[in-house]
Protein backbone atom coordinates (compact mmCIF):
# COMPACT_ATOMS: atom_id res chain seq x y z
CA UNK A 1 0.00 0.00 0.00
CA UNK A 2 1.53 3.04 -1.18
CA UNK A 3 -0.64 5.28 1.22
CA UNK A 4 -1.31 5.32 5.06
CA UNK A 5 -3.30 6.45 7.56
CA UNK A 6 -2.60 9.89 8.17
CA UNK A 7 -1.33 10.78 4.79
CA UNK A 8 -2.67 14.20 3.31
CA UNK A 9 -3.19 12.72 -0.23
CA UNK A 10 -4.83 14.25 -3.47
CA UNK A 11 -8.47 12.34 -5.58
CA UNK A 12 -8.67 13.58 -8.45
CA UNK A 13 -12.69 14.15 -8.58
CA UNK A 14 -12.33 15.39 -4.86
CA UNK A 15 -9.34 16.99 -4.58
CA UNK A 16 -6.89 17.31 -1.19
CA UNK A 17 -8.05 14.97 1.57
CA UNK A 18 -6.96 13.12 4.67
CA UNK A 19 -6.50 9.55 5.07
CA UNK A 20 -8.41 8.67 7.98
CA UNK A 21 -8.18 4.72 8.10
CA UNK A 22 -7.52 1.97 6.14
CA UNK A 23 -10.43 -0.83 6.66
CA UNK A 24 -12.31 -4.05 4.82
CA UNK A 25 -15.76 -3.15 3.37
CA UNK A 26 -18.14 -4.51 1.25
CA UNK A 27 -19.84 -2.36 -1.35
CA UNK A 28 -23.00 -3.62 -3.75
CA UNK A 29 -23.03 -7.33 -2.13
CA UNK A 30 -19.24 -7.74 -3.78
CA UNK A 31 -16.34 -8.97 -2.14
CA UNK A 32 -14.90 -7.42 0.82
CA UNK A 33 -11.65 -5.93 0.04
CA UNK A 34 -9.30 -3.01 1.87
CA UNK A 35 -10.31 0.84 1.16
CA UNK A 36 -8.82 3.82 2.08
CA UNK A 37 -11.07 6.53 3.75
CA UNK A 38 -10.34 9.91 2.83
CA UNK A 39 -12.16 13.25 4.18
CA UNK A 40 -11.86 15.83 1.47
CA UNK A 41 -13.39 19.37 1.88
CA UNK A 42 -16.58 18.42 1.28
CA UNK A 43 -16.86 14.84 1.13
CA UNK A 44 -15.88 11.32 2.56
CA UNK A 45 -14.49 8.87 -0.41
CA UNK A 46 -13.57 5.36 0.26
CA UNK A 47 -11.23 4.25 -2.54
CA UNK A 48 -10.36 0.66 -3.06
CA UNK A 49 -6.64 0.15 -2.53
CA UNK A 50 -6.50 -2.38 -5.36
CA UNK A 51 -8.36 -0.41 -7.98
CA UNK A 52 -7.38 1.90 -10.66
CA UNK A 53 -8.26 4.74 -8.78
CA UNK A 54 -6.34 4.11 -5.75
CA UNK A 55 -3.49 4.69 -8.71
CA UNK A 56 -4.46 8.07 -9.35
CA UNK A 57 -4.28 9.30 -5.75
CA UNK A 58 -1.46 11.34 -5.47
CA UNK A 59 0.45 13.13 -2.93
CA UNK A 60 0.26 17.03 -2.48
CA UNK A 61 2.56 18.81 -3.94
CA UNK A 62 6.23 19.35 -2.29
CA UNK A 63 6.61 23.43 -0.99
CA UNK A 64 9.94 22.73 -3.11
CA UNK A 65 8.22 22.00 -6.33
CA UNK A 66 5.70 25.40 -5.38
CA UNK A 67 8.80 27.72 -7.39
CA UNK A 68 8.17 25.68 -10.88
CA UNK A 69 4.77 26.22 -10.20
CA UNK A 70 5.21 29.86 -9.67
CA UNK A 71 6.79 30.04 -13.08
CA UNK A 72 3.69 28.30 -14.65
CA UNK A 73 1.36 30.31 -13.85
CA UNK A 74 3.40 33.79 -15.01
CA UNK A 75 4.08 32.08 -18.45
CA UNK A 76 2.59 33.01 -21.75
CA UNK A 77 -1.04 31.11 -21.71
CA UNK A 78 -1.26 28.53 -24.69
CA UNK A 79 -4.14 28.97 -27.01
CA UNK A 80 -7.13 27.50 -26.58
CA UNK A 81 -9.18 25.42 -29.80
CA UNK A 82 -11.57 28.17 -31.23
CA UNK A 83 -14.15 25.25 -31.55
CA UNK A 84 -15.85 25.27 -28.22
CA UNK A 85 -16.74 21.57 -28.49
CA UNK A 86 -13.24 20.51 -29.29
CA UNK A 87 -12.01 22.96 -26.22
CA UNK A 88 -14.22 20.80 -23.99
CA UNK A 89 -13.12 17.71 -25.14
CA UNK A 90 -9.41 18.86 -24.67
CA UNK A 91 -10.04 20.45 -21.42
CA UNK A 92 -11.54 16.86 -19.83
CA UNK A 93 -8.53 15.24 -21.60
CA UNK A 94 -6.04 17.35 -19.38
CA UNK A 95 -7.41 17.33 -16.27
CA UNK A 96 -7.88 13.16 -16.57
CA UNK A 97 -4.29 13.74 -15.74
CA UNK A 98 -4.89 15.06 -12.56
CA UNK A 99 -1.38 16.95 -11.81
CA UNK A 100 -0.81 19.78 -10.18
CA UNK A 101 0.98 21.03 -13.48
CA UNK A 102 -1.93 20.28 -15.24
CA UNK A 103 -4.22 22.23 -12.80
CA UNK A 104 -1.43 25.51 -12.99
CA UNK A 105 -1.56 25.00 -16.92
CA UNK A 106 -5.47 24.75 -17.35
CA UNK A 107 -5.86 27.93 -14.80
CA UNK A 108 -3.49 29.81 -16.19
CA UNK A 109 -4.79 29.21 -20.05
CA UNK A 110 -8.60 29.53 -19.22
CA UNK A 111 -7.71 32.52 -17.05
CA UNK A 112 -6.23 34.24 -19.78
CA UNK A 113 -8.79 33.64 -22.27
CA UNK A 114 -11.94 34.99 -19.72
CA UNK A 115 -9.45 38.37 -20.13
CA UNK A 116 -10.20 37.82 -23.93
CA UNK A 117 -13.58 37.08 -23.87
CA UNK A 118 -15.95 35.62 -21.88
CA UNK A 119 -15.82 32.34 -20.95
CA UNK A 120 -18.94 29.59 -21.69
CA UNK A 121 -20.96 28.34 -18.85
CA UNK A 122 -18.72 24.45 -19.01
CA UNK A 123 -15.24 26.94 -18.44
CA UNK A 124 -16.49 29.11 -16.05
CA UNK A 125 -17.60 25.89 -13.74
CA UNK A 126 -14.29 24.38 -15.02
CA UNK A 127 -12.16 27.43 -14.18
CA UNK A 128 -13.95 27.85 -10.73
CA UNK A 129 -13.51 24.33 -9.53
CA UNK A 130 -9.96 23.69 -10.71
CA UNK A 131 -8.91 27.06 -9.25
CA UNK A 132 -10.43 25.97 -5.76
CA UNK A 133 -8.38 22.67 -5.74
CA UNK A 134 -5.02 24.50 -6.84
CA UNK A 135 -5.70 26.91 -4.32
CA UNK A 136 -6.36 24.05 -1.38
CA UNK A 137 -3.77 22.51 -2.50
CA UNK A 138 -1.46 25.19 -2.56
CA UNK A 139 -2.47 26.12 0.51
CA UNK A 140 -2.20 22.46 1.99
CA UNK A 141 1.67 22.27 0.44
CA UNK A 142 2.84 25.61 1.71
CA UNK A 143 0.97 25.68 5.61
CA UNK A 144 -0.79 28.76 4.52
CA UNK A 145 -4.59 29.66 4.45
CA UNK A 146 -6.92 28.93 1.25
CA UNK A 147 -6.98 32.94 1.33
CA UNK A 148 -3.45 33.30 1.15
CA UNK A 149 -3.19 30.86 -1.71
CA UNK A 150 -5.47 32.29 -3.64
CA UNK A 151 -3.85 35.58 -3.40
CA UNK A 152 -0.63 34.50 -4.13
CA UNK A 153 -2.13 32.90 -7.47
CA UNK A 154 -4.66 35.78 -8.69
CA UNK A 155 -1.57 37.74 -8.28
CA UNK A 156 0.45 35.59 -9.99
CA UNK A 157 -1.90 35.44 -13.11
CA UNK A 158 -2.13 39.29 -12.94
CA UNK A 159 1.51 39.43 -13.01
CA UNK A 160 2.25 37.19 -16.28
CA UNK A 161 -1.06 39.41 -17.88
CA UNK A 162 0.76 42.92 -17.25
CA UNK A 163 3.94 41.03 -18.25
Amino acid sequence: MPFKVGDVVVHPDHGVGHIVKIEEKRFSGKEASLYYEITAQKSTVWVSVASSEALRLRPVTLISNLAQYRGVLQSPALPLNKDHRQRHLELNDRMKQGTFQVMCEVVRDLTARSWQKPLNDFETVSLQRVRGRLCHEWATSEGISITEATQEVTSLLLGARLA
